[in-house]
C-alpha cells in the first residue's frame, strides 16, 4: 500500500479497509484465553457478543459467536468468567473494527488454573520473592493503619469493628476497591503503592472475604505479587479463609487466615496490654522487694557478727593487751638502765682508781722537762736542769742539784 500510493494518488478509505480485511481473512484460527468482561445476549438475537480481557493487560478484544455455539456452556459462563474461545479474527469493513468470530468456547478448568498458579509460584519462589528473609516485622502498635479492601464488605467491617474493639485510638487509611473482576488488580496494586507512599501509615492489610479460585485469582497476580515485593511498609494478606491461599500469602510480611484474624494480629488489645503491664508491674514490685529483704537480711547477717555488733570488745582486747605490752617494755628498759648505771659506776672507779691524780693525791710527783718528756731515770737529766714538778694541786718549778 505505501508504494502504490501518494499525495497524489491516495487511497480510498474502503479500499484501505478492504485491503486490511484481505490480510486479516488471510490469518488462521487461534486459541485465545481471556476473561468476560461484557457479555450480551439480546433476546431472539442468533448473535451473542462478549467482551474478552487479558487480564494481566489492559487489552480487549470483540468477541462474537452464535447463540448455538453459546448455549453450550451458558449456565456455567457469566461476566468474570475466564474462558478459551477458538476464533478467527474478522474485519467489519464498513467500520473498520476487528472482532474474533468464536467457533468454540471452554471454560478454563480448575485444573488449568491451579497448575499456572503453580508454575508462577515455582518461578516466584526461585526469584527469592517468599523467601522468610524478605519479609519485614509489624509495628507492635501501628498508630495508622492502611486497608485495601472492597467498599462495604464484611472484610471492612471485621477488619474496622476489631481492630477499634481491641485499641479504640488506631486510626485507618481505607481505599476501597473492586476485588475481583476486572479492574482488580489494577485497582488493588494502585492502591497499594498509594498507601505504601503515605508518610503516616505504618501496615497494610488487604483484605477480601472467601470466594472460589477463579474470584481470588486477582490475588495471584504476578504484578500484585512484585507490587507487594517490592513495598517497605509491611504488608499482610487477609483473603478468604482459612483454606485458600493465593499468592499473595506467600509474598506478604503476614498472612492472616481471615480479615478478623488479620485485625488481631496487627492491632494489640488493649485490655490484654494493660493485663500484661499490671502483671509486669507486680513482677517488678515482687523483684524488688524480694531484692530489699535479701539485702536486708544480708545486712543483719554481717550486723550480728562481733566484729559489727561489739566493736569495742576487740579494741579493749587488744588495749589490754598494749598495756601489758607497755609495762613489760618499761620494766625491761629500766632493767637496762640499772645494769647500765652500775656498770658505768664500777667502770668509773676502776677508771679513777687507775688516775694518775689518784696517784699524785697519795703524795707522788711527775717531773717533765722543759720538753714536756716525763723523767722516769735519774740518768735522763743534768745537775741545774729546769725540770716542772706536777702535784696533786698543781705545779712548780725545781732545779736538779748535784748528788
Amino acid at each position: 500500500m505505501a508504494n502504490s500510493s501518494s499525495p497524489e494518488a491516495p487511497i480510498p478509505v474502503g479500499k484501505v479497509s478492504a485491503l486490511i480485511g484481505g490480510w486479516i481473512d488471510r490469518l488462521g484460527e487461534v486459541w485465545v484465553e481471556g476473561q468476560i468482561t461484557q457479555l450480551s445476549r439480546r433476546p431472539g438475537a442468533g448473535v451473542v457478543f462478549l467482551t474478552l480481557r487479558d487480564p494481566e493487560r489492559d487489552v480487549s478484544l470483540t468477541v462474537t459467536c452464535f447463540r448455538a455455539v453459546f448455549e453450550q456452556v451458558a449456565d456455567a459462563v457469566q461476566e468474570g468468567s475466564r474462558i478459551i474461545v477458538r476464533a478467527k479474527p474478522e474485519w467489519y469493513a464498513a467500520r473498520g473494527t476487528l472482532s474474533l468470530r468464536a467457533a468454540e468456547i471452554r471454560l478454563v478448568g480448575l485444573g488449568e488454573l491451579l497448575a499456572k498458579l503453580e508454575h508462577l509460584k515455582r518461578r516466584l519462589a526461585g526469584e527469592g520473592l517468599f523467601a522468610a528473609e524478605r519479609k519485614k516485622p509489624l509495628p507492635f502498635l501501628p498508630h495508622c493503619v492502611g486497608l485495601v479492601t472492597g467498599r462495604g464488605s464484611a472484610a471492612e467491617r471485621d477488619v474496622l469493628e476489631n481492630a477499634r474493639r481491641r485499641w479504640p485510638a488506631v486510626r485507618f487509611e481505607v481505599r476501597n476497591v473492586p476485588v475481583q473482576g476486572v479492574g482488580a488488580v489494577a485497582q488493588v496494586s494502585a492502591a497499594v503503592r498509594e498507601l505504601d507512599e503515605h508518610p503516616e501509615v505504618d501496615v497494610i492489610i488487604v483484605a477480601r472475604g472467601g470466594g472460589s479460585v477463579e474470584d481470588l485469582l486477582p490475588f495471584s497476580d504476578e504484578g500484585l505479587i512484585r507490587t507487594v515485593a517490592g513495598a517497605r511498609t509491611p504488608v499482610v494478606s487477609a483473603i478468604g479463609h482459612e483454606p485458600d491461599q493465593p499468592l499473595l500469602d506467600f509474598v506478604a510480611d503476614l498472612r492472616a487466615s481471615t480479615p478478623t484474624d488479620a485485625a488481631k494480629r496487627v492491632v494489640p488489645d488493649v485490655g490484654e496490654e494493660l493485663t500484661k503491664v499490671h502483671q509486669l508491674r507486680d513482677r517488678a514490685r515482687r523483684h524488688v522487694f524480694g531484692r530489699v529483704e535479701r539485702e536486708l537480711a544480708g545486712l543483719a547477717s554481717l550486723l550480728s557478727r562481733p566484729v559489727l555488733a561489739a566493736p569495742q570488745q576487740l579494741v579493749a582486747g587488744r588495749a589490754g593487751e598494749v598495756a601489758a605490752l607497755l609495762e613489760r617494755s618499761r620494766r625491761c628498759l629500766g632493767h637496762r638502765l640499772d645494769g647500765a648505771e652500775s656498770d658505768l659506776g664500777h667502770t668509773l672507779a676502776r677508771v679513777v682508781a687507775l688516775s694518775p691524780l689518784a696517784t699524785l693525791e697519795r703524795g707522788y710527783a711527775v717531773l717533765q722537762r722543759a720538753d714536756g718528756h716525763v723523767v722516769t731515770d735519774p740518768a735522763q737529766v743534768t745537775a741545774g736542769e729546769e725540770l716542772h714538778a706536777r702535784v696533786a694541786q698543781g705545779g712548780f718549778g725545781v732545779t736538779v742539784g748535784p748528788e
